[in-house]
């Protein structure tokens, strides 16, 4: 169903379960990061109201994500830690050219954005089947199917504002990138590293 080229090993799952502090912070930055996309989204295409809609039902969502593992973070006797790079947005930021026509740059931001929630997603289903700790896999069960949600309205959006054909093109160009950039990544307690 998301597509991706190159699945994660579960053994990242390892890695997460050994670094759960660190998984956690990251995690709560990756959805507050994904507010601040979405908000971004407004203020750079308002005359778009269906984006501006969905945009701003998601940065509530996310926020109140980022609250709920703000609270697993406080539950657990932790603090948010500071932010960390994400490499792996880094890295995909960079796939499409910079400038260029206004629309074709939001169909690219669509694109990005729909990769990054389907590999969150793929991440989350592995930290649900793999966590010893019960309540966290659960947690990230739901968590789960809300980031596959995401997922599938950018591809929505990116297809409405593009031609679809040429939409699925570099979808799927994107996709083989993914592939790449993963494989360099997943020996890091972080959500996408």
């Amino acid at each position: 169903m998301l597509g991706l080229k190159l699945p994660t090993d579960p053994r990242w799952a390892n890695i997460a379960e050994k670094n759960i502090e660190e998984i956690l912070t990251d995690h709560a930055y990756c959805e507050q990061k994904a507010a601040s996309t979405a908000i971004s989204l407004i203020v750079g295409y308002p005359e778009k109201s269906e984006l501006v809609d969905k945009m701003t039902a998601l940065a509530r969502e996310e926020m109140g994500h980022f609250q709920m593992v703000h609270n697993r973070i406080m539950q657990r006797g932790l603090t948010l830690g500071r932010e960390r790079k994400d490499a792996y947005v880094g890295e995909l930021s960079t796939f499409f050219p910079k400038g260029g026509d206004r629309e074709l740059r939001l169909i690219h931001r669509l694109l990005v954005c729909a990769l990054i929630e389907a590999r969150s997603c793929e991440r989350f289903r592995v930290l649900s089947e793999n966590l010893e700790d019960k309540e966290l896999s659960e947690f990230y069960h739901t968590l789960m199917i809300s980031e596959a949600n995401h997922y599938t309205m950018f591809l929505k959006l990116a297809r409405k504002y593009g031609n679809r054909e040429e939409v699925d093109q570099m979808w799927q160009d994107l996709l083989e990138y993914e592939a790449e950039v993963i494989s360099k990544l997943g020996t890091e307690g972080l959500i996408h590293g």
